[in-house]
């Protein structure tokens, strides 16, 4: 069914009204926060330090959102240092083309998609809340870029099957909230304000509660603003202003402040106060040329048009419309463009200038039938689709005729040949049978030989398996028994033999004057030390106490010292489990750390651990010496070895990146859910 003539007015009619109502329309993933000095201050102070190079590539790819609306050079200079930082870093290697697609996000459509579209395909195998959250980002970004070619209905399905999925996925609220603002967005410029409107409530109840200060509750005030005016609902258009207000208060220079005073427009427009409509408009254009907001600057005359043309003041309505014609930036989309330049010609009727009234009709009739003509072929287009199906129907129509013609003519030649057939046949079965017979005895001979050796070999696995555990366990309770019988033992034995050396000495005074005597307490000082801190690596009490994750924490902060920075970071680590594995983890990492101290002469060390349902994922990087990764493979050192069972032992999967000179970065999957 073709739209009516008067439905497509209608809904052009709503186009125009929803431009003047909203300026921004659909929003990317990345507002910038209220408090921008503190947020740009507190990245500038990660680019300053001494932290690790994924923090300082991190901080460079959040300066690039930032710039990409106010200064594209600085956005262009982040981007280019970040790239520089991720070499060792195989999730920030993935995360770079969605910085470039936010680069190029206003500049360059094309450009932008395309970055989106890969950064999506990087992203995918990653199974972590920081890749679910880009991957929601990268999803809704992609198809924001091609709302003009695929129109609202892609945006709505990408944001309902894959954005806000994914955002859940990431257990991330306030994305969530942010997708339900842009989706009352969508639903508000195809005019089904009642729908839009309950999206962009529940964007606010989720927002209040999990965001409160954020700009993206800021935009869901404001996005409820224009809807609300757009339904002439003032009451509750000034509700939503005075809390997107009250937000705003502390941060008078924040360029969001653009954003508030358009719709505060909006709202003094839709109550009929023009006066105090012109003064926000004005203030919002002067805080937008400010910030190069070209785009906030031409809907903001937009709305001093409207007010304009309200009061009766055509001459300066119509000035406006012609300064808006000349900048252009409301004039890309053939539809509004039409709109404009009919809005131009009612405006110079209004002031008898009917010879510019008559010119602006014709080259909105141009416009309008250049569209209507596109429309038109889409009507010609299916017209002709639909003849070519009636036409190859009929076709087969005929074919079917002919064959059953045919098959009429041979019937009586088939049923002379059929007697002979069926004989020849009968031979042929019963020789398929035995041959079928004897196949089928082969295969499954064959197949109870398969069989049997998968079952030698998964006996073969599970015996290993249990060996592994066995060697594992073993060495554990070894561990512990020396652990036990150092500290309790020899420990207390050296301190028994240091009391009675001090308890000797209090009575001798003249001992406590040789050197050589001295020196020895203090050797045996450090003896009983390094007895404990042995006895303390070989059995990790904070695990059995407090768990892993406070145990690793405990482990990296034991080896930093003057000279080696260790940086830890734990994701969703569950407390479930079991303690044998835990212990397995903790070695594991016990032993990263260790040959990276010892053989690597490493100064910084960074130690991720993240947990996905029944999978553990380690990331541990360094700025080592590096080293060879194929004499890891060959290598039979005590430490290596415990290393590749320990791993083998969970069901694992270790990938080492690394090269002499150049760090070591150690990827690995473990199964907390083992046979043993």
């Amino acid at each position: 069914m073709f739209r009516s003539t008067k439905k497509i007015k209608l809904i052009n009619h709503y186009r125009l009204l929803i431009c003047l109502c909203f300026p921004f329309g659909l929003c990317a993933q990345q507002q910038i926060p209220l408090d921008e000095k503190r947020y740009v201050d507190s990245l500038e102070h990660v680019l300053l330090s001494d932290r690790a190079d994924t923090l300082k590539a991190e901080a460079h790819f959040m300066l690039v959102d930032y710039w990409k609306f106010k200064d594209t050079l600085k956005s262009k200079t982040h981007l280019t240092a970040g790239k520089k930082l991720t070499t060792r870093s195989l999730y920030q290697q993935a995360v770079i083309p969605f910085y470039e697609g936010q680069y190029n996000f206003n500049s360059n459509p094309g450009k932008a998609s395309a970055a989106f579209k890969k950064a999506i395909s990087k992203l995918t195998p990653f199974r972590d809340k920081r890749a679910y959250e880009k991957l929601a980002a990268a999803w809704y970004n992609y198809a924001l870029m091609n709302k003009d070619a695929k129109g609202y209905d892609f945006i709505m399905k990408i944001t309902l099957e894959k954005a806000i999925p994914y955002a859940e996925r990431a257990h991330n609220k306030v994305m969530v909230g942010h997708y339900y603002t842009q989706l009352a967005t969508i639903l508000m410029n195809n005019a089904q304000f009642s729908k839009s409107l309950i999206y962009n409530q529940k964007a606010v109840a989720i927002l209040e509660k999990t965001a409160p200060k954020s700009s993206t509750l800021l935009f869901a005030y404001l996005n409820g603003v224009s809807i609300c005016c757009y339904t002439e609902q003032g009451e509750k258009a000034r509700y939503l202003l005075h809390k997107a207000k009250k937000l705003l208060a502390p941060y008078p220079d924040s360029v969001n402040n653009t954003l508030y005073y358009y719709n505060e427009t909006l709202y003094y427009t839709t109550v009929n106060a023009l006066e105090k409509a012109l003064v926000s408009a004005d203030l919002g254009i002067l805080m937008a040329g400010k910030y190069h907001q070209e785009q906030m600057v031409q809907q903001l005359l937009f709305r001093k048009y409207d007010i304009y043309s309200r009061q009766k003041d055509f001459r300066n309505a119509r000035n406006i419309l012609l300064d808006i014609v000349k900048d252009q930036t409301l004039m890309r989309n053939p539809i509004d463009k039409a709109m404009i330049y009919g809005e131009l010609a009612k405006t110079s009727a209004a002031l008898k200038d009917y010879h510019s009234a008559y010119s602006w009709l014709e080259v909105q009739k141009k416009l309008n039938d250049s569209i209507n003509n596109g429309e038109s072929r889409i009507k010609i287009n299916e017209l002709e689709t639909r003849y070519r199906t009636a036409e190859n129907r009929r076709r087969i129509l005929a074919l079917q005729s002919q064959n059953r013609q045919a098959a009429l003519n041979s019937k009586n030649e088939r049923l002379y040949s059929s007697i002979l057939a069926i004989g020849c046949l009968l031979l042929f079965v019963i020789l398929g049978f035995a041959i079928l017979n004897a196949r089928s005895k082969r295969k499954l001979a064959k197949q109870k030989e398969i069989n049997y050796r998968q079952q030698l070999e998964e006996l073969e696995r599970k015996q290993q398996l249990k060996i592994t555990k066995a060697m594992l366990d073993g060495e554990e309770r070894e561990r512990e028994r020396i652990a036990r019988d150092l500290h309790d033992g020899l420990g207390g034995m050296l301190a028994g033999v240091k009391i009675n050396l001090s308890s000797w000495a209090g009575d001798q005074s003249q001992v406590w004057e040789d050197k050589s005597f001295r020196k020895t307490v203090d050797q045996l000082d450090s003896a009983v030390s390094e007895l404990r801190r042995i006895a303390r690596n070989m059995v990790p009490e904070t695990l059995l106490k407090f768990g892993m994750e406070t145990a690793l924490k405990d482990l990296c902060e034991f080896y930093m010292r003057e000279g080696l920075e260790i940086s830890y970071e734990f994701f969703d680590i569950r407390k479930d489990i079991p303690l044998n594995i835990q212990l397995n983890i903790y070695r594991i990492i016990q032993e990263l750390v260790s040959n990276s101290i010892r053989h690597a002469d490493a100064t910084r060390i960074l130690v991720q651990c993240s947990q996905n349902e029944s999978f553990i994922f380690i990331t541990f990087e360094d700025d080592g010496a590096g080293f060879d990764p194929a004499s890891f493979k060959n290598s039979k050192g005590m430490g290596l070895e415990n290393l590749k069972n320990r791993i083998a032992y969970l069901k694992g999967q270790l990938e080492i990146i690394s090269a002499p000179g150049e760090g070591t970065t150690v990827n690995i999957e473990l199964n907390t859910v083992t046979d043993g």
